[in-house]
């Protein structure tokens, strides 16, 4: 053998032994790259119960879900997806989820971080508004011109828990809260509209619907004023650690998403398919108005979208802000981290959905000719 041949030889051997090595460490490694990035979807036939925190489901502002429901992305994400109205009222409603009853709440941050701070075991994973949804509604004659000439006033509220919500909101503006009277009823809007109140705690999306019933209001729009965070929604926070309710949530919480996509691609039609499920809807509001109602949240909704952070996403920072706020209210016995009420564990897979076919069945929906009449009366991102 000439001493080329061995060396070339040699080179062989030291080759293969070099594949061999890799060879083990690929199998080794591949399992567990496997295992993080298996897209969980679909699951089978697995139950989710999702609960209002409005006491009804007659409303436009959950148009994803019945977007999701109509095209049976949910369906085919080997989900069965229960839409509950719910009550209203405060923390103990997330109890619910505690309890096993229900599966998926939609708190405010106060009732979130009241439920938190209680002991009920509870987190968003789904940031639904990262920027305020919450507005005050003054009469059109008021003198109440901005969130400043609040102070010392009356604010009416569907009852007088829901405090939790303004006073951070308040504070957050430099408003001594101990200067506001609060008054609870039912219907809280009239409290304005009858001179009982001087300002009514609203949302966007619901602004709309009060126009809409003849409310003669100004609203002093949150978004404008205030850098907090909104309503998302929230699941047991036990299920991010179990591999299969995660999966669950993560693969709901797709359903979710596809219906905001859809949403941005052809509001009008959700909107029609979000309408055609209320008589009552379609008897208090015209079409226009209900689009319009379900605009201004959907401009909320796709904020994160279109910030390039994809749906769902919760910005730790702003919301460590906001609970040390709340500590320093005295609204939780301790101060809170972000942690503990708010992940983006589920973004990736809950974001990892067909956006090329969302967007195919956005443009080959069929409006009917009322709908595909309607025109937009701002933006939707």
């Amino acid at each position: 053998m000439t001493r080329r041949s061995r060396q070339w030889g040699a080179g062989l051997r030291l080759a293969l032994l070099l594949m061999g090595v890799l060879a083990l460490v690929s199998a080794a490694v591949a399992p567990a790259l496997a295992q993080s990035e298996a897209d969980p979807c679909p699951v089978d036939g697995a139950k989710v119960v999702w609960i209002s925190p409005r006491g009804t489901l007659e409303v436009m502002d959950d148009y994803p879900l019945w977007v999701a429901k109509e095209l049976g992305y949910f369906e085919e994400l080997g989900l069965e997806v229960e839409l509950q109205p719910g009550v209203s009222g405060g923390p103990t409603t997330l109890a619910l989820l505690t309890e096993g009853q229900a599966d998926v709440g939609y708190p405010s941050p106060g009732v979130l971080s009241a439920a938190v701070d209680a002991g009920i075991p509870v987190v968003i994973a789904f940031e639904m508004a990262p920027g305020q949804v919450f507005n005050f509604s003054v009469r059109a004659d008021s003198d109440i011109q901005s969130v400043k000439d609040l102070e010392g006033k009356t604010i009416a509220l569907w009852d007088v828990s829901g405090r939790n919500i303004v006073d951070p909101i308040l504070a957050e503006q430099g408003i001594d809260i101990n200067s506001i009277t609060y008054v609870g009823s039912g219907q809280w809007g009239q409290l304005v509209q009858q001179g009982q109140a001087d300002a009514a705690l609203s949302w966007e999306g619901l602004r709309a619907q009060w126009d809409a019933i003849g409310y003669n209001f100004r609203h002093l729009i949150g978004s404008e004023f205030s850098k907090d965070p909104s309503n998302g929604y929230a699941i047991r926070a036990a299920d991010l650690k179990d591999p299969e309710k995660r999966a669950v949530m993560a693969c709901f919480l797709r359903g979710v998403a596809m219906g905001l996509e859809f949403g941005r691609l052809n509001p009008q039609a959700a909107g029609q398919i979000t309408y055609a499920q209320f008589a009552a809807v379609r008897e208090q509001m015209t079409p226009e108005l209900a689009l319009e109602s379900m605009r201004q949240l959907m401009y909320l909704y796709n904020q994160t979208h279109a910030a390039g952070l994809g749906y769902g996403y919760s910005d730790m920072d702003n919301w460590q802000s906001y609970l040390d706020r709340l500590y320093d209210l005295g609204q939780t016995t301790r101060r809170l981290l972000a942690e503990e009420v708010v992940s983006n564990d589920l973004l990736e897979l809950f974001n990892a959905f067909d956006k090329e076919r969302v967007a195919a069945d956005a443009a080959a929906f069929e409006l009917s000719e009322e709908w595909a009449s309607l025109e937009l009366q701002g933006p939707v991102e």
